[in-house]
């Protein structure tokens, strides 16, 4: 049975939902269960990692879902006042650059925006190679673990050159 374009439109946009929700419950529950395992306040390192977690895997990844339509939390204002609130005021800075197209500095910052947020991933996954994470998750739960940030990297993967790589190269 073949699928119309319709239908495949409506379980593609459905999934891409289901994905940007998941990845909305990844980040905020790493952190949470950074949180327990952490137990801050039993020493003064005990903090360090329920704030990276904190900052990197939900105030970073939410950062960063805001701007597509189907993740983002705040889909009843319009994306105009989405980007003005982020700070889109500062895309104004291109037109002090005459050599560069806003364009191309869409498709630098989003390229280079990309790559900094995967080695991000990278360094939270050798985050959970160290010792202290090592001897606190164990089994499972350490597999678990690694799953957050590799899931949130794909959905964000995917958001970011959906929406400015492949566009913009076939542009080119």
């Amino acid at each position: 049975m073949a699928l119309t374009a319709e239908t495949e439109s409506r379980l593609y946009r459905s999934l891409r939902v289901a994905s940007g929700a998941a990845a909305h419950l990844v980040a905020l529950g790493f952190p949470a269960a950074v949180a327990v395992l952490a137990r801050p306040g039993s020493s003064l390192f005990s903090w360090h990692p329920l704030l990276m977690a904190l900052a990197f895997s939900f105030l970073m990844t939410e950062a960063l879902l805001i701007f597509s339509p189907e993740t983002s939390l705040l889909r009843s204002f319009s994306r105009k006042v989405r980007v003005r609130c982020a700070g889109g005021v500062l895309l104004l800075y291109p037109k002090l650059m005459k050599n560069w197209t806003l364009a191309k500095l869409k498709l630098y910052h989003a390229t280079s925006g990309l790559v900094g947020y995967l080695l991000g991933c990278a360094s939270l996954m050798l985050g959970m190679c160290s010792l202290w994470f090592t001897t606190t998750v164990t089994g499972a739960s350490w597999y678990l673990a690694m799953l957050c940030p590799l899931v949130t990297s794909l959905v964000i993967m995917n958001q970011v050159s959906n929406a400015y790589l492949y566009r913009k190269r076939s542009q080119h």
